[in-house]
């Protein structure tokens, strides 16, 4: 065998050699790159999870805070729509006039008086405006009449010596009417 047949036979395993070691670089570099693709694509459908579930939370957290302003809002109104009914139903008591007015007041001064001995000096208090006919009752009842009250109507009734005092206005009646019947007068208001 001749040197250059060596030599040759060697450059031809090197070569051989170099080949199968570019080829296994080759297999390896696109084995590499084909993880690293399957890992960006893992990592972007990660991402794009999460921004989804980001996006769905904003989502619902925009929708139950409209939620909550719209069911504000509908309270303010139907509060609004009750302080004009019951500012109505004021309107109307502090309006009521002749036989009317005489006999709720006449009615409700005979409900208060039943608190007191007939001993007892009563005085019988109420609006200014009903002045002559809360003279008139208490009269009839042999109260005295005490002055004027801040009120709607109907009467303020005391005792100093049994320190009783009845508050049969029609302020209060209407503020324990009000009170018993408030569900039922904004159901029928606000009926759905």
């Amino acid at each position: 065998m001749s040197l250059d047949t060596v030599v040759e036979d060697i450059r031809d395993e090197a070569r051989a050699r170099g080949e199968e070691i570019r080829e296994e670089a080759e297999r390896e570099a696109e084995e590499t790159v084909a993880k690293a693709e399957a890992d960006a694509e893992e990592i972007r459908e990660q991402r794009a999870a999460e921004v989804e579930r980001t996006i769905e939370q904003e989502r619902e957290q925009k929708l139950s805070s409209a939620k909550l302003e719209a069911k504000q809002a509908r309270l303010e109104a139907r509060r609004d729509v009750l302080e004009e009914v019951r500012a109505a139903v004021e309107e109307e008591l502090a309006g009521l006039e002749g036989e009317d007015r005489e006999e709720l007041t006449r009615a409700l001064l005979a409900a208060a008086a039943t608190e007191f001995d007939d001993d007892a000096e009563v005085s019988v208090r109420g609006r200014s405006e009903d002045a002559d006919l809360l003279e008139s009752l208490a009269d009839e009842h042999g109260f005295a009449y005490g002055g004027e009250y801040d009120c709607l109507g109907g009467v303020v009734v005391e005792s100093e010596s049994s320190r009783v005092r009845v508050n049969n206005t029609f302020d209060s009646i209407l503020e324990d009417v009000w009170e018993e019947n408030l569900r039922e007068v904004s159901d029928r208001l606000f009926e759905q």
